[in-house]
């Protein structure tokens, strides 16, 4: 980039540091990754900030119940995302923290920068109040019904009906969900920003912003209707004290998108960066985020940056929604794939899922996840498309022409199919539309692998020498071209594609249109290997049962707070479950697993075989001989090729799963009443 041009600032919508990671976090993540190593592509330095959202109602009330501190809850969360996105090859520049000093710091200077132009007023709000808990009732600790659908509503959000952003004191028929209790009203004074001053602005930011439609659209949409002055002060302990009145705390919409700023703050105190040069000088800032949180990066956050004088977003991305098994997602209902859980853990490539999610649709549509899909994507594309044109062309080469590039032209028609390649995937990088990119690479290789078998290399080595040369000389720049057009998609893969061409460097550093730069004539190849394995049926089954199995097992659960609930059941339901004391007659690790052992319990009437989860937390060789508790009557699953046919209960200390078992020797096959 020359000094000249503005410089560019990528941000991803911060996940909040109140559960774990999910395939919805990635739908967000992976493209914004994507993108900016696209754009080091094209020759520019992006900046790529993000970093964990630390504040905020659902926080404390997941703290309280798990009897810890928000601190320890933010920070253990904190450290699960850092670790998920590193595993995912999604490389931030900086990952912050919205408790750090530096965004306490940068968020009170915004809002008394803001209130010193007047766009910060005092009122009197009636707020919902619980008698029983004796407690304000801030945002989730409220639920009712939305004042604007009639849908059920939590405290700043209609999240079952129209979407819209409830402000405090504006839910009918307010419940306290800490006890359940109807709540009242008392009237306390609170803090607002003027938001309906900014009307006019926003309507013409707007109608300029890059990025997606449905982001640019929505935002418009909201606007022209009536804008409401938005409360911008909570009553909790936890957050950013207000400037002023160190009774409330910021609402956790004003300090998170600030976070943004305090974390290039950050990065340039490590960096000897300048962090005015992106927020308060001429930049080009890209926000990528998911379909939820439009209304408060496109409305909210603009509006005060423009009020206290920062510099506003050139372009929001905006991600589609996202379907499980063609089922709505749903984390209470077991319609969700867990990232570490679910995917790394079952040893699965990163890069895998970062080209299903690349691929599958355009970025604003909706996803759908299924591990047939899945599967059907790896063999027939990676593996049947992609790996094997580079095995083909680096096998073929090695062992004709002595593990070297050999000599010989190149083809015009190869190089205008690498040329328009390479225009379709730089436009599509423009676009944001990120399976273009990965359709437009792929068209390529689906033309190499075309290419090698129209020229037949494998007669020619016998009649042609010099035209063989020839041929798997264009089959290697080919080869070349799809390691530095897939590379921002699978970073991984395209290494190992790259190391076995024999090019110098890495993929990472070369540019979109080195992929036109002829292979190096004489250079050594690498060994050849497949890039990717394929995925068997068993596999696949395995997967599918994994997952139906877990749905299964959450029907009557809910998710709140990154938390699981049960609803409460009739006592005719409860004892339907069969439920044993089992003796442990044998005990083993699964292969390819870390998680999973299997279990031979006898339960008295029979030894039934068991997995269980619990690897972590137990050797097989401790579980022998001891009594445990089972759930005898559980639908029959498969569990990594393995059938397990109950399961065994146990409780979670600190990440580590605690065996129950009864407190003096007993009999198995004792029935839990």
């Amino acid at each position: 980039m020359a000094p000249s041009e503005p410089p560019i600032l990528v941000t991803c919508g911060l996940p909040y540091a109140n559960g774990p990671c999910h395939i919805g976090h990635l739908r967000t993540y992976v493209p914004a990754d994507i993108y900016v190593r696209g754009q080091k592509k094209m020759g520019y330095h992006p900046l790529f900030i993000c970093g964990s959202d630390s504040h905020g109602t659902p926080i404390v009330v997941n703290a309280e119940e798990r009897g810890t501190t928000p601190e320890e809850l933010v920070s253990l969360y904190h450290d699960h995302f850092d670790d998920v996105f590193s595993r995912m090859g999604v490389e931030f520049d900086y990952f912050g923290n919205t408790d750090d000093p530096s965004n306490h710091r940068r968020t009170r200077s915004i809002v008394e920068a803001l209130m010193d132009e007047g766009h910060v007023y005092e009122k009197d709000i009636q707020l919902a109040y619980c008698p029983s808990c004796d407690r304000s009732l801030p945002d989730r600790y409220v639920e009712g019904t939305c004042p604007y659908c009639s849908s059920p509503a939590r405290g700043d959000e209609c999240d079952q009906g129209c979407g819209r952003h409830l402000e405090p004191g504006e839910i009918s028929d307010p419940v306290c969900k800490v006890c359940g209790s109807k709540a009242g009203y008392r009237t306390q004074k609170h803090y607002f920003f003027r938001l309906s001053a900014f009307s006019d602005f926003l309507i013409d930011y707007l109608q300029n912003l890059g990025g997606t439609a449905n982001a640019r659209n929505y935002a418009l949409e909201w606007v022209k209707q009536e804008l409401k002055d938005w409360c911008i002060t909570r009553n909790l302990d936890w957050g950013v004290k207000f400037p002023g009145n160190e009774d409330l705390v910021v609402y956790v919409w004003v300090d998170a998108p600030i976070g943004y700023i305090s974390f290039t703050e950050e990065w340039a105190l490590r960096a000897e960066g300048d962090w005015e040069r992106y927020w308060r000088k001429p930049s080009r800032i890209v926000h990528f985020i998911g379909g939820d949180i439009v209304y408060h990066h496109c409305i909210f956050w603009p509006a005060m940056l423009k009020g206290a004088g920062y510099t506003l977003p050139t372009a929001v991305v905006a991600s589609g929604m996202l379907k499980i098994d063609n089922k709505t997602f749903s984390k209470s209902r077991g319609y969700v794939l867990w990232v570490i859980d679910d995917y790394l853990e079952r040893g699965l490539h990163p890069d895998l899922l970062r080209y299903y999610l690349a691929s599958y649709t355009s970025h604003t549509k909706e996803l759908n996840f299924s591990w047939k899909i899945f599967a059907e994507k790896v063999n027939g594309e990676l593996v049947g498309a992609l790996g094997n044109f580079v095995n083909r062309a680096v096998t073929f080469t090695a062992k004709n022409f002595e593990g070297t590039v050999p000599v010989g032209n190149l083809d015009p028609e190869v190089t205008a199919k690498i040329e328009a390649a390479v225009v379709e995937v730089k436009a599509a990088l423009a676009e944001c539309e990120f399976k273009k990119l990965a359709d437009g690479a792929m068209a390529l290789a689906d033309y190499g692998n075309v290419y090698f078998q129209a020229n037949e290399p494998w007669k020619l080595a016998k009649v042609d020498r010099v035209r063989c040369a020839a041929v798997l000389k264009n089959c290697l720049q080919i080869g070349k071209a799809l390691s530095i057009l897939f590379q921002p998609v699978m970073p991984d893969k395209m290494e190992s594609a790259w190391r076995q061409l024999g090019l110098s460097g890495a993929a990472a550093e070369a540019l979109f249109d080195d992929a036109l730069v002829p292979v190096e004539e004489g250079r050594r190849l690498g060994v050849p290997e497949h890039i990717f394995d394929k995925m068997d049926d068993s596999m696949v089954s395995d997967l599918e049962e994994i997952f139906k199995n877990r749905v299964a097992g959450l029907e009557g659960k809910k998710v709140e707070g990154g938390e699981e609930k049960m609803t409460p059941i009739k006592f005719e339901d409860f004892k339907r479950l069969d439920i044993r004391i089992a003796s442990v007659k044998e005990a083993e690790t699964i292969k390819g697993s870390e998680k999973l052992l299997r279990l031979i319990v006898d339960i008295g009437s029979e030894e039934r075989q068991i997995v269980a989860g619990i690897a972590k937390s137990y050797r097989p060789e401790d579980l022998v001989g001891r009594n445990i508790v089972v759930l005898t009557n559980l639908e029959p699953a498969r569990l990594f090729g393995v059938e397990s046919r109950g399961m065994l209960l146990a409780g979670e200390l600190d990440g580590s799963a605690v065996l129950l078992a009864p407190e003096r020797e007993t009999p198995p096959g004792t029935k839990i009443r």
